[in-house]
């Protein structure tokens, strides 16, 4: 049943949300990357020596490596508001959203380093989290074991992006909460 719960929230979030969204925004646009099924390489050495390689010196390796990362920060730049959708494994967020914010993460591009220290360049934008966990972790006891809402918030905010919003279904997998968890999380959206 957590499973599945888990996988419907995951579906039905987005899809709820996205509506309400383009119903307060008419004739936008919805582009969506389904990292589960398209993931991004995680970060080899390649990667690292494209990103700090001037453009001008490049190889054509080091072009292919950047493929990836020039399409994610394109995407990002391009859009207004994100929508991030998270489920918690162990207490943390998935390797595939890792590796995709490893992308857009970059020198130059989505930061850049001033007298005063690092400076966020994506300003502007709106994101709405939505995190699904077994327990609960937006308050209580096992709080402190939620690392997938500070570590987002955190990385948002070092590239410039700190108007973010959470929405969550928890307790999806304890008993005498899965069975209304989901529908919880669905019905914090409209509130």
């Amino acid at each position: 049943m957590w499973a599945l719960a888990r996988a419907l929230f995951i579906l039905l979030v987005p899809l709820n949300l996205v509506s309400k969204l383009q119903a307060a925004y008419p004739g936008s646009t919805v582009q969506t990357r389904n990292l589960a099924l398209n993931p991004f390489p995680h970060l080899e050495e390649s990667h690292i020596t494209s990103f700090f390689t001037p453009e001008e010196y490049r190889t054509e390796a080091q072009n292919t490596a950047l493929r990836h990362s020039d399409q994610a920060i394109k995407e990002v730049m391009a859009a207004e508001i994100i929508v991030i959708v998270v489920p918690m494994y162990n207490f943390g967020i998935p390797s595939n959203l890792k590796a995709w914010i490893d992308h857009i993460v970059r020198q130059g591009l989505t930061f850049t380093f001033t007298e005063k220290g690092p400076e966020g360049l994506l300003k502007n934008k709106k994101v709405y989290l939505a995190i699904a966990t077994g327990g609960i972790y937006s308050e209580g006891p096992m709080k402190i074991y939620d690392f997938t809402e500070s570590y987002l918030r955190t990385i948002l905010a070092f590239i410039g992006i700190t108007d973010v919003s959470v929405f969550r279904a928890e307790g999806m997998a304890v008993p005498g909460m899965q069975e209304t968890a989901l529908q919880k999380g669905i019905e914090s959206i409209t509130a």
